[in-house]
């Protein structure tokens, strides 16, 4: 097994937690300080993302890409809408344009269901209750732990059941978020470029640009905040969590309940989807205090890809198997074919949700940041109690335990698992329901190429040892 040690490694740097623990934590109590954070790629910058011009390039490209996807998806049942011959392509284009505005404006019932629902859910991360955690030492805040209120958990559960009660009270019917679905994805774009410019310009203003290029196009895109935050709001956390998922979550049920109006029923296949995105926006929530130890937190700076991606492409993107299902359903697939994709989703779940709490709550252990917490639902094997490590010489401890003996990143395997099973439920009549498996597949392979070459700069040696140990990426002795 590639956690096993072997006579090349020194016995003094593959290490049994067992062996090592510190005392049993208490409920809460603040992290250890003796804890290495000097990070050599905190401030380290090269290009990335082609640079200024594929900044550009995705700055315009991706609210194009989505209207299209929309159109075809929502206004052509999953077919591509494509140009009769090349000399039709700009009048094809005026088409297209007009017929978005047609459907998708950003009129006054999308922004307020968009605004109403963020600004809702802000409220909800400053009132709730829920526990004080610390994350990592700041580098660029000589080692400061910022303070991260953990009430997510709280915030969705009200948010869900604020939103039934809604619904069935008739104040609000869900199904209006699927009939104003163009107004609201326009909102949320509009929105997203807003915040990303407010964060941008307050950031410059206040004089703490971070990892800055000098080029705006590109500091734009990439962020030159770290730690956007408005008093105990950490923005990097509600953008990443409590916005994209829930929404995404919303979207499908209110394509369930707008096919229970139209049919009389809801089908397997639209409670497939339903059940897929409450798992996914559930565990977020339910493991927010393990977020605060993921790279798009301690490392990522508030950008326009992060939140353009978070706020307008993952919930408005992932829903077409959810869209298309509505509009091509009921789909009849065999009971064998229905089983298989719900046994596939399941399973993907389990090692994904397992997976990023090993690493994670790993992480937390030896920062002295464990806490227990019993939301639903609590899988097995989701904490390591004796997990090995190797120790380098950097300070930090590399899991190589559990799912993470036998591949450097299984959550991600998983998480593509789960995205194929959200394809496959809608059969082969549309590319646009493996959207997401194929765009999702293409950013993991190319941000673990990031994780690697920053974390071979920060680790050395030891990285490589770590890579000698466990050898595969995603999927063992395969990739």
């Amino acid at each position: 097994m590639a956690s096993e040690q072997s006579p090349a490694t020194p016995r003094d740097r593959l290490v049994p937690a067992a062996q090592q623990q510190p005392e049993q934590q208490p409920e809460q109590q603040r992290p250890h300080d003796n804890v290495a954070f000097e990070d050599v790629t905190d401030s380290n910058f090269v290009y990335e993302f082609g640079g200024p011009v594929g900044a550009a390039s995705m700055i315009v490209g991706f609210p194009l890409l989505m209207a299209y996807q929309f159109l075809c998806v929502y206004d052509n049942k999953g077919q591509f809408l494509l140009p009769s011959s090349l000399a039709d392509f700009i009048p094809w284009v005026a088409r297209m344009s007009a017929r978005y505005w047609e459907i998708a404006y950003p009129s006054w019932t999308g922004i307020k269901i968009y605004l109403g629902f963020t600004f809702f859910t802000v409220a909800l991360a400053y009132i709730c209750p829920g526990p004080v955690m610390y994350g990592y030492k700041v580098p660029s805040l000589n080692g400061q732990r910022l303070a991260y209120h953990c009430n997510a958990l709280w915030a969705w559960w009200i948010t869900v059941a604020t939103a039934l009660a809604l619904h069935f009270s008739g104040l609000f019917r869900l199904t209006q978020i699927i009939d104003n679905l163009g107004p609201i994805m326009t909102v949320a774009m509009i929105w997203s470029f807003l915040l990303a410019g407010a964060v941008y310009a307050a950031t410059v203003l206040w004089g703490k640009k971070h990892r800055a290029s000098g080029n705006f196009i590109y500091d734009f895109f990439m962020g030159v905040c770290l730690n956007p935050r408005i008093g105990t709001l950490d923005l990097k956390m509600v953008t990443e969590l409590r916005v994209p998922w829930p929404v995404l979550f919303f979207i499908s049920l209110s394509c369930a309940f707008k096919q229970y109006e139209e049919i009389g029923y809801v089908t397997p296949e639209s409670a497939f989807m339903v059940l897929a995105h409450w798992l996914y926006s559930n565990a977020c929530n339910k493991g927010e205090e393990c977020v605060m130890t993921s790279w798009d937190i301690f490392y990522e700076l508030e950008s326009w890809y992060l939140l353009f991606w978070n706020l307008a492409g993952v919930p408005f993107s992932y829903c077409y198997s959810s869209i298309y299902l509505l509009k091509n359903g009921p789909m009849n697939f065999s009971l064998g074919w229905n089983v298989m994709c719900y046994v596939l989703l399941v399973t993907g779940y389990y090692f994904w949700d397992t997976g990023n709490s090993q690493r994670n709550r790993f992480r937390m252990f030896w920062n002295n940041t464990l806490i227990k917490r019993n939301a639903f639902p609590q899988l097995p094997k989701s904490f390591i109690p004796n997990a090995k490590y190797l120790q380098t010489s950097h300070g930090n401890k590399l899991l190589i335990d559990g799912w993470y003996a036998y591949a450097r990143k299984p959550h991600y395997t998983a998480d593509l698992v789960m995205s194929l099973s959200w394809g496959l439920i809608t059969g082969f009549g549309s590319f646009f329901p493996y959207f997401y498996l194929t765009f999702f597949t293409i950013v993991l392979i190319h941000r673990v190429g990031r994780d690697d070459a920053r974390c071979a700069r920060k680790y050395g040696a030891d990285w490589d040892e770590y890579m000698r140990v466990v050898p595969w990426k995603f999927v063992p002795y395969v990739f």
